[in-house]
């Protein structure tokens, strides 16, 4: 595929296709950690772990499960 950068207010942008972001996981909440490489450009998804919402979640999944077993780790 080859791109073009885009004006971007004072900045050049370069647009990435939903299915190049689907394709690697990223949204607009994803840190990016940009390298070079040669005369490459490398754009690597940095991963956080799971995020406190997806935490928080699972937790709740599993408390009912291992509530006899945390109140007795508590004591």
């Amino acid at each position: 595929m080859i791109k073009k950068l885009q004006r971007h207010g004072n900045s050049q942008a370069l647009v990435l296709d939903k299915a190049i972001l689907e394709a690697l996981g990223i949204d607009l909440d994803t840190p990016l950690q940009i390298t070079i490489s040669g005369s490459s450009l490398v754009v690597s998804p940095v991963h956080t772990g799971l995020g406190r919402e997806r935490v928080a979640e699972l937790i709740s999944e599993l408390r009912p499960k291992y509530k006899k077993m945390l109140e007795n780790l508590a004591e």
